[in-house]
């Protein structure tokens, strides 16, 4: 399971015209679903996601985790990056898991995130999304739950 991780001081994502998730300050978490990814990736994204302490303390040192700041996630469900393009030009996307259980883990990735008491704005899944975000620093950090990076 991939995803990248981006400090937003707000965001939004639309679906023909319409808005089906903002948020504030918070996350924006682009989420791709590996064939082979089990819940040990999920529980893996879901606590490092929750606890990541990119959000500045009272000295301007990120120390703090989206919990402690009290803010939320936008999550948007990305195949493309499992985008392989180490031959050629065209990424191939073998390695994305197939749309009905990729899914279903990208909602369990969402409930997971609720259950910690962080409230989530979701894309639609397989949908054509326009998704806007205010990417705070910049900061953005890749994630891979078989630690690949």
């Amino acid at each position: 399971m991939r995803a990248v991780v981006q400090r937003v001081t707000d965001a939004k994502v639309t679906v023909d015209g319409e808005t089906t998730g903002s948020i504030g300050k918070g996350l924006c978490v682009l989420l791709g679903v590996e064939t082979g990814d089990e819940q040990k990736d999920l529980d893996y994204m879901i606590e490092k996601i929750a606890g990541l302490r990119v959000f500045d303390d009272e000295n301007g040192v990120m120390n703090l985790s989206i919990q402690d700041i009290g803010g939320s996630v936008l999550s948007i469900s990305q195949f493309t990056l499992l985008g392989d393009v180490r031959r050629g030009k065209r990424p191939s996307w073998i390695r994305a898991e197939r749309p009905e259980r990729a899914n279903e883990m990208y909602l369990k990735f969402n409930e997971g995130l609720r259950a910690r008491g962080i409230p989530v704005g979701e894309g639609v899944f397989q949908a054509e999304m326009l998704v806007s975000i205010n990417n705070d620093g910049p900061v953005t950090i890749l994630l891979d739950s078989k630690k690949l990076f």
